[in-house]
């Protein structure tokens, strides 16, 4: 006789093991299949990982800066092999960590491949054993993993994706990066600040291509000085790895032609959401390009199926999937008859974004065009780094806050920033947008000095004609 749950979650990256953890704080029985590892892609070999490694090219860029703040410290260097050792000694962690999680919230973890056989029947295969669970509700949250190009299908070798440039077995001389969102463009920071030649191919006709324009063309222009070659509206037509590297013929802006040579290659052009094999085309659970559909509380079509993260629609991001997760969850426990939850629907527009390059990128909102396109009125505001006094002490004077106000209401549309620590920033305006704030709230808004915080506020005053440092 199969087990039987409230709830079973597919997948246990940072969407499923937190819509078990919330699940199972609001006493559902409930379960998680996973078929790899605990955390999936975003703990293991994605967004903690990827951020150690950085981190590790963080420290040596200031070893290397040692002498502008009066220090010395010989002569730099690293030893690629630890920093790739450390990295994994963090994704290992934060493996045991969510293990951890998963019994003390008394979830049960199955491990194996899940497939959903019928509305609240679950299937889980491993060493060739299948064993049948039961639930009232199930949740989707398998994730994604990285596309390939149709004409050259990554080796581990010479031709990497993002997991291949986790572990990498020897340190790349010319680096040609394939695709400049978050992904591509974080890479090719850390292998820049380690000292390869890095080239930065771009279909559109920017980098970063989802962040304000003025952002883009600030991040251009830094990582051009950082030693970057930027290719953009141009594209890779083909790619062929050999022995001694990879051969590329890129389309330049202009159509012609270029063939080039580089050691290493990394594909970075976006994701396929894992649904083949889990059971979706038989219940004829709609998706839109792979995707599958939800509304704002994370249903799909199929009663009693429900679906979050990355296998959803985007934005793709971990913070976006957890979020899901508490919404899927408490939903499923309201549905249950517990009238002390109160779950609230998803908006797109109050999900950051970040990206850990240098110097950092972070938004929420709309960007100044998007806004425009909107039918807004706007106003806009600006404060540059170099007015901080926080940012002239630490020495990162690079970069700016822009901020986009609805002209009429005072509503905050959008806030954009670039620079040092501009990730951890942006939750300030997130938390006003949440709540609904406007411009006469952040106004009014005491921000402690000395610290890079009160850039966030010289914006709003600019875009108000009130900035006091510039």
């Amino acid at each position: 006789m199969a087990e039987t749950y409230d709830l079973i979650v597919l997948g246990s990256g940072p969407g499923g093991y937190v819509a078990g953890i919330r699940a199972a704080q609001l006493g559902l029985k409930t379960a998680i299949v996973e078929r790899e590892v605990l955390g999936g892609i975003c703990l293991n070999w994605g967004c903690i990982p990827t951020k150690a490694l950085l981190r590790s090219a963080e420290v040596y860029h200031h070893i290397k800066e040692a002498g502008s703040f009066g220090l010395s410290a010989g002569k730099p260097g690293f030893d690629l092999g630890k920093v790739v050792e450390r990295s994994r000694g963090v994704a290992a962690q934060m493996n045991r960590g969510v293990t951890g999680l998963m019994k003390r919230n008394k979830i049960d973890v199955h491990m194996g491949e899940g497939s959903i056989a019928a509305p609240g029947k679950l299937t889980v295969t491993a060493g060739g054993k299948t064993t049948e669970l039961a639930a009232r509700h199930i949740i989707i949250a398998t994730g994604a993993r990285a596309r390939e190009l149709p004409f050259a299908q990554s080796d581990g070798k010479r031709i990497w994706t993002y997991r291949h440039a986790m572990v990498p077995k020897e340190m790349p001389s010319e680096l040609l990066v394939i695709g400049s969102g978050a992904i591509g463009i974080e890479f090719a920071s850390f292998y820049n600040e380690l000292g390869a030649k890095v080239t930065v191919v771009e279909m559109l006709d920017r980098i970063v291509p989802v962040e304000d324009a003025e952002v883009s063309r600030a991040l251009t222009k830094s990582v051009t000085a950082q030693g970057m070659e930027v290719l953009t509206s141009a594209g890779v037509e083909s790619l062929k790895a050999d022995a001694k590297g990879v051969a590329a013929s890129i389309k330049l802006k202009d159509g012609k032609i270029e063939e080039r040579r580089f050691s290493h290659a990394i594909v970075a052009v976006g994701i396929v959401p894992n649904t083949e094999n889990i059971g979706i085309d038989k219940l004829g659970v709609k998706t839109t390009k792979g995707h599958i559909d939800t509304d704002a509380m994370c249903r799909t079509n199929v009663p009693g199926i429900w679906a979050i993260g990355d296998v959803t629609a985007p934005p793709w991001l971990a913070h976006k999937a957890s979020h899901e997760g508490l919404i899927a969850a408490e939903a499923i426990a309201q549905a249950l008859g517990n009238k002390d939850v109160h779950p609230h629907a998803m908006d797109v527009l109050n999900i950051p974004g970040c990206t850990y390059c240098r110097p950092q990128v972070a938004s929420v909102g709309l960007t100044e065009a998007k806004a425009k396109e909107a039918g807004h009125e706007v106003r806009v505001g600006r404060f540059p780094f170099p007015g901080n006094g926080k940012a002239i002490a630490m020495g990162e004077t690079e970069g700016f806050v822009k901020t986009v106000f609805d002209a009429r209401t005072g509503e905050l549309l959008g806030a954009h920033m670039i620079g040092a620590e501009v990730t951890e920033l942006i939750q300030g305006y997130t938390v006003g947008k949440t709540a609904e704030l406007v411009e006469q709230d952040f106004i009014n808004t005491v921000y402690p000095h000395p610290t890079l915080s009160e850039m966030m506020h010289e914006s709003v005053l600019a875009a108000y004609g009130r900035v006091l440092h510039i």
